[in-house]
């Protein structure tokens, strides 16, 4: 019997040694920061390289995206102050429909299709890259994790101005001009607070903020796989596609930052903020193009699951805070049948239309 025992605690300790051998060559296969042959021969860059070409590129598309990026950001917040351009226009609502489909079709097809490709490479160690879908694994992840962001920021931002009503209420009421309609607008904050109702102006603030993290942390990681590239071939689609993607992102960002009703200074921090990542993260690329190699474990890994990541907060954030927060709101359904069809119709050509850039980029 204590025979048996024995051969069993040797075959589980042989097992083990073998997983933990298996998980050190694997970890050390990921993180090689050597080309991998393969990927160089169905590389692009094999046949079409061209550091000087590729140089003059970059810096083109830094000041075409830069300046696509400004202006689709600041259309929303001018028309603050323009008629045509207010955010309750139909121009607006509409524009806004083309960019939410978009940042949908931006996680869905390029962001997730980017990250299968980087984390199913032939450089990558089968187990475990190949034998568990990690791409849809961490964008899962990454869209519950800002969905429990999304809600408590929410929640803190609610309270904040829960508090803030009954500061002002209190203090009306000691100076002593404190009217009928000071005491209706405080009933109204205990239903609020009972019946949970969230201001749309606390929506519009963490919206917009978490919409800005989503869009900055793939902008950075598409800034720096250009930036990085010495292929001519595969910068000059890319500065097309990238000046579309960056105006209606920034169209939409720009949207939620004018509906926070921020102050002007935040307003535009953010604004600018979003405006230079990409531009940002092309300089970073081309500093690091010497001695980055795109095409290692090392690199795909990083890409793969950033990528993700982004994928995640972008499908959330365009299905849920985007998306449903127009449509399945009394505001869609109050309009006319008429705005309501535009307004789908509006969704599927940013969708389409972004979809189609990946047969170039």
């Amino acid at each position: 019997m204590s025979f048996l025992v024995g051969t069993d605690s040797m075959f589980v300790l042989t097992r083990i040694r073998g997983q933990l051998q298996l998980f050190s060559e694997t970890a050390s296969a990921s993180l090689s920061s050597t080309a991998c042959k393969t990927s160089i021969g169905e590389s692009p860059s094999a046949t079409c390289h061209s550091t000087s070409s590729a140089l003059d590129l970059k810096l083109l598309a830094i000041s075409i995206i830069l300046i696509t990026g400004i202006l689709g950001v600041s259309i929303p917040l001018l028309g603050r102050k323009r008629r045509v351009l207010r955010t309750d226009g139909q121009f607006f609502i509409l524009s806004k429909a083309v960019a939410a489909g978009v940042i949908l079709a931006t996680g869905f097809v390029h962001m997730l299709n980017d990250a299968e490709e980087a984390l199913r490479d032939e450089c990558l160690p089968a187990f475990p890259w190949r034998k568990f879908p990690f791409p849809g694994f961490v964008a899962m992840v990454a869209a519950l994790v800002t969905l429990v962001a999304d809600f408590v920021c929410t929640r803190v931002c609610e309270r904040r101005e829960r508090e803030e009503m009954v500061r002002l209420k209190e203090e009306v009421g000691r100076v002593g001009r404190a009217e009928e309609g000071d005491e209706e607008r405080g009933e109204g904050i205990e239903e609020e607070e009972e019946g949970r109702v969230v201001p749309a102006e606390v929506r519009h603030v963490v919206v917009s903020q978490i919409l800005e993290l989503g869009i900055v942390s793939h902008s950075v990681i598409i800034g720096l796989s250009l930036g990085v590239s010495q292929s001519p071939c595969t910068i000059k689609p890319l500065i097309g596609a990238l000046a579309f993607h960056q105006f209606f992102e920034g169209f939409a960002l720009g949207g939620c930052i004018s509906q926070a009703q921020f102050t002007n200074l935040k307003a535009y921090s953010m604004s600018s903020f979003f405006a230079i990542t990409t531009p940002l993260g092309i300089g970073i690329g081309i500093s690091l193009a010497s001695f980055y190699d795109s095409l290692s474990p090392r690199a795909l890994v990083i890409e793969g699951l950033l990528d993700s990541v982004s994928a995640g907060i972008l499908i959330y954030m365009a299905l849920v805070d985007l998306i449903a927060a127009d449509f399945l709101n009394g505001k869609m359904s109050g309009s006319s049948v008429r705005m309501q069809v535009a307004s789908y119709f509006a969704i599927f050509v940013g969708a389409i239309s972004m979809s189609s850039l990946a047969i170039w980029a």
